[in-house]
């Protein structure tokens, strides 16, 4: 079986415009959430939100880009540049086994109701001729390929907020199983917009906390739904002989993916967590590794289905080693990024393994007796790992588990 390594690593988040910004805000417990300043929330119920700040895309992008592309493009083209350009990747690989894998939940969601206002208040020839290839959700994979010359696979999943750790998994399969040597994977969502806000209030998901500190809080009796975020996170997956020949710096191995399906609720988990158990037991077949040598960075919603059935899948996937374990939801302070959450938290956990540093859970002052594992509260802990892994759950029952090492 090939081996494959990260080599490259960008972000673009609520919490920070590249990796080292974020990580540096991730590990210090600072919070990204907000009041809302992208529409006028004042008569919703929801009211904070994890922005992107100061994001310039035509400084980023240029002009003609930023025209001619929807943000969560936007974002997926920022990451992406940061990853490549660490990566050195760019020029020295077979461009036909350069794939690209890049997700999204909602994909292009702003263009389709700026567009869907044009027609109704001025009339069909109003529609931008922009408006399809800005909108639709494999666009950003398409705009990586083409930026970047990749003619093996460009594929779009959509797994709802399992779509970032599905993209990893699935370019690491194609890697590990020889149908590409290297592959852009990651997820980008921009769906903070009075449209999705109403959507995930209505069906009973999202927070109503006006206070930035109590919207998100994971695995505390007091939550009550999730933050909506945004963002991109994109890694370069590479095959590791090819990453070794051309002297890459090798940040960590995937060495583990499960991927099943609920096939219970269209919103709800199943309620003992069974099959998120399987897919960490199946990212965790044939790994060497030690439960009190083990980071989670948890899928951690702050729903009150979420957080009780999650803790539930740990137990199940681990036994008496889930309490050995260091846990955590980096949501408490990104929100929920959607379609990129998955991406970001397998960044999270590769930043873990290398630094030493395990991110924290914060505003966690008051646990559920129901979520009773380890879940580092408020404060970062200072220990090395030897493994991590990420759990992503998804609308429609998708749950998805990427594990990793550092590299040896």
């Amino acid at each position: 079986m090939r081996r494959v390594v990260i080599t490259g690593m960008g972000a673009v988040s609520p919490v920070g415009n590249c990796v080292s910004k974020s990580w540096e805000s991730i590990k210090n417990g600072h919070c990204g959430i907000g009041a809302i300043t992208k529409f006028d929330a004042s008569d919703m119920k929801c009211s904070v939100a994890a922005e992107v700040k100061d994001f310039d895309a035509e400084g980023i992008l240029g002009k003609a880009v930023a025209r001619k592309t929807d943000a969560f493009t936007q974002y997926a083209l920022a990451a992406a540049d940061e990853a490549m350009e660490q990566s050195g990747i760019h020029g020295k690989v077979n461009s036909d086994l350069f794939g690209v894998y890049l997700g999204s939940g909602i994909g292009g969601i702003d263009t389709l109701c700026e567009n869907d206002r044009s027609l109704l208040q001025k009339g069909a020839r109003f529609v931008s001729p922009q408006f399809v290839p800005k909108m639709i959700i494999n666009i950003a994979a398409g705009q990586l390929a083409i930026k970047y010359g990749a003619h093996g696979s460009a594929l779009c999943l959509a797994t709802a907020c399992a779509t970032g750790s599905n993209v990893i998994g699935e370019a690491y399969r194609a890697i590990k199983d020889g149908y590409l040597t290297a592959a852009l994977a990651g997820g980008s969502e921009a769906a903070i917009l009075p449209l999705t806000a109403a959507g995930f209030v209505n069906c009973m998901a999202l927070s109503q906390a006006s206070d930035p500190n109590l919207a998100c809080l994971p695995f505390d009796r007091r939550r009550g739904g999730f933050v909506l975020g945004e963002g991109a996170a994109v890694m370069v997956l590479e095959e590791y002989e090819h990453a070794l020949n051309r002297g890459a710096q090798i940040f960590a191995e995937i060495v583990g993916y499960g991927s099943t399906c609920d096939a219970h609720h269209v919103t709800a988990p199943e309620p003992n967590g069974t099959q998120t158990a399987r897919a960490v037991t199946n990212a965790l077949a044939g790994v060497d590794y030690s439960a009190d040598s083990l980071y989670i960075n948890a899928h951690g919603t702050g729903t009150p289905l979420n957080d009780k059935t999650e803790t539930k899948a740990f137990k199940l996937a681990l036994g008496d080693g889930a309490k050995k374990a260091l846990i955590s939801s980096t949501k408490s302070m990104t929100g929920h990024m959607l379609g990129a959450a998955g991406a970001m938290e397998a960044i999270i956990c590769v930043l873990a393994l290398k630094s030493g540093i395990i991110p924290p859970t914060i505003n966690l002052d008051e646990p559920d007796p129901e979520c009773d594992l380890f879940y580092v509260p408020n404060k970062a802990i200072e220990k090395k790992v030897e493994t991590a892994i990420s759990t992503s759950l998804g609308f429609g029952g998708h749950n998805a588990c990427l594990a990793f090492k550092d590299i040896r």
